[in-house]
């Protein structure tokens, strides 16, 4: 069968590419084309249409920054999709693009699986009837999505969490001697430009070495205005796994990081923040904190607070400095986040998700044949 994958994003390309690797053991004949990364393309052997760097936004100001590159964007995407011809689309996460490109697929008579749902449990649940009219079923990786998606009244499959998959199975190597600060600063210019200036204030302060994890669409240039002349400071990319399971603690941009740190053991403090506009609508309009509790992954997996979540106004260099301290000679603390963490993992099933799901998908493709 024919397999068209669309991943807009960093998480999206590990995701589908543990996707393509089940696709590729369960169907001996697979065909697929994509929009994604590297990690994808080391799965399947053929480069992307398009990598996802090339239409990554970050918040309400990117996306008008970005507007003609992105509408480009999405008429090649259809043309490619059209030329083509696949059994099915899938969409992987990344909705601002993927729901309009599920509404193209509907109307041309293409069936459309949506892989990691947009979030309508946490904001704009108007999307809920986009999916129903657009998408012919959600391939879900979170429980606590099970409750509410049977709410909606939306079709889906459950089969675990692939992260469990890309954790556990990594060979993991140290990336350098010693004791060391994890930072995380997302995959985004302008996430990394407003996380870096306040941890690089932390690490003068502790004096720490500190080893960041280079985003794949980034280069060493868009971290080095930050790090300046700091000798204590490094930056290491394709290595982010190995640099989180050996750090003291670890400071994450909130995403699929931060669940990746809870899995793989670290010690962490999540720190998010945005652009004035950017926030505003998601505090005011879409009402994302009064809907849901928490930001990060981990924390919603198990209902509470495993790991402190510092938001907007609350990301400051003092308040991470004193987080960070306590994540270093807190001993009983970090016993404590450890024992949320085992909970995480246990809430989010058994090994093999990814090929569950690729098995769940063929056989939901021939059962309409």
């Amino acid at each position: 069968m024919r397999y068209y994958l669309i991943a807009g994003e960093a998480s999206g390309d590990l995701h589908g590419s543990n996707l393509i690797k089940g696709l590729l053991a369960e169907d001996s004949d697979a065909r697929i084309r994509y929009w994604g990364g590297g990690l994808m393309q080391e799965a399947c052997g053929e480069p992307p249409v398009v990598h996802y760097k090339d239409g990554a936004v970050m918040g309400i100001t990117d996306v008008l920054r970005k507007g003609p590159q992105l509408l480009g964007n999405l008429r090649r995407c259809k043309e490619d999709i059209a030329g083509f011809r696949p059994d099915v689309v899938i969409l992987i996460d990344y909705p601002g693009f993927n729901l309009k490109i599920a509404r193209y697929c509907h109307d041309s008579g293409i069936r459309v699986f949506y892989y990691i749902a947009p979030k309508t449990w946490a904001s704009r649940p108007s999307r809920n009837k986009h999916l129903k009219e657009w998408v012919d079923r959600l391939f879900i990786i979170f429980p606590f999505e099970v409750p509410y998606f049977t709410a909606q009244g939306l079709p889906f499959t459950y089969r675990g969490n692939p992260l469990l998959d890309a954790v556990d199975g990594h060979e993991y190597r140290r990336p350098c001697e010693g004791r060391y600060l994890a930072v995380l600063p997302g995959s985004r210019k302008g996430e990394i430009s407003r996380m870096m200036p306040v941890c690089m204030q932390v690490a003068d302060s502790l004096g720490m070495k500190v080893l960041i994890a280079g985003a794949p669409s980034r280069s060493r240039e868009d971290y080095s205005p930050y790090i300046g002349g700091r000798q204590n400071v490094e930056v290491l990319f394709d290595r982010t796994y190995d640099i989180l399971k050996y750090a003291d603690a670890a400071v994450i941009n909130s995403g699929t990081a931060s669940l990746e740190a809870a899995l793989i053991g670290t010690p962490q403090v999540v720190g998010w923040s945005t652009s004035r506009l950017t926030f505003l609508v998601a505090e005011y309009i879409l009402k994302v904190r009064k809907r849901v509790r928490f930001i990060s992954l981990g924390n919603l997996c198990i209902g509470r607070q495993a790991f402190r979540e510092l938001v907007q106004d609350e990301f400051t260099p003092a308040a991470l400095e004193a987080e960070v301290r306590r994540l270093l000679d807190d001993a009983g603390y970090r016993e404590k986040m450890l024992s949320d963490y085992a909970e995480i993992r246990e809430s989010l099933g058994g090994s093999g998700a990814s090929r569950a799901v690729a098995r769940a998908m063929i056989d939901e493709i021939k059962s309409t044949i």
